[in-house]
């Protein structure tokens, strides 16, 4: 199982290569080798998983019965933002530029580990996805993690 963990701060360059911090790098599972998978997140940012994270994934979006509307909308909106990149001898990997616009990338990003994958983010909108109100966290902690 991966585990990513922490934000870091990270430049595109201009061919739209991004460097993976070590850190994140050094947590990659063997087993995926230098190939992952990049997709278009939730929110406007980009979602790098290992293969072998994004194969459970897989498994459960393809394993929908394609007679049912609903799931070929999931399938066909999952499916259509993804993209297989690989890491060359310095841990760089280029984000295509569909990506890139979506994410609304330019020469910074924010790389925050999220435990299984991996989120990239332009520093502007990040922002404005985080809770500042400590109480505001606190009462969602409590609520999804109060046991």
């Amino acid at each position: 199982m991966s585990f990513f963990t922490s934000e870091y701060e990270c430049k595109l360059d201009a061919k739209g290569r991004l460097v993976l911090p070590a850190k994140i790098k050094g947590n990659l599972p063997e087993a995926s080798g230098n190939e992952l998978v990049l997709r278009r997140g939730f929110e406007p940012c980009l979602i790098l998983y290992p293969m072998v994270e994004f194969k459970k994934i897989y498994s459960k979006i393809s394993g929908l019965n394609e007679f049912n509307e609903e799931y070929r909308k999931l399938q066909r909106n999952f499916f259509r933002g993804n993209a297989t990149v690989e890491l060359d001898g310095t841990g760089r990997f280029l984000i295509p530029k569909l990506m890139i616009n979506y994410a609304q990338l330019q020469k910074e990003a924010v790389v925050v580990g999220m435990g299984n994958r991996i989120e990239i983010w332009n520093p502007e909108q990040y922002d404005k996805y985080l809770i500042n109100d400590p109480g505001e966290f606190s009462a969602l902690a409590q609520k999804y993690l109060d046991a």
